[in-house]
């Protein structure tokens, strides 16, 4: 009789695809609402113009990436940084990155 109803589960510690593909999509999930809420922001300064005539506040390039601990485990995201270029303190906080990025929202669902 070697038949039971116990079964082995994985360590946290091991790769398991399904959780793999869950904090990719998560990933890509925070990264197009971050893409999205910039833009929003660029459009809504887009009336601000440098001496010359330039938009005030551009792109400019990427914050290294930081980690977001989810339920799913840490996720990486790059924050898009906006340069400011008549300093009229044009700054982009994202409302979905906390400073510093650290904790999600969902990790208690």
């Amino acid at each position: 009789m070697t038949d039971n109803n116990i079964f082995k589960l994985n360590k946290p510690d091991q790769n398991d695809p399904l959780q793999e593909i869950l904090r990719e999509g998560a990933r890509k999930m925070l990264t197009a609402a971050i893409e999205a809420e910039i833009s929003i922001f660029i459009e809504r300064h887009g009336s601000l113009k440098t001496d010359e005539g330039k938009a005030a506040g551009v792109r400019s390039g990427y914050m290294p990436e930081r980690s977001i601990q989810t339920g799913l485990g840490d996720i990486e995201v790059k924050v898009p940084k906006v340069r400011d270029r008549c300093g009229s303190a044009i700054k982009f906080n994202s409302s979905l990155s906390l400073v510093p990025l650290t904790r999600s929202v969902y990790r208690e669902y």
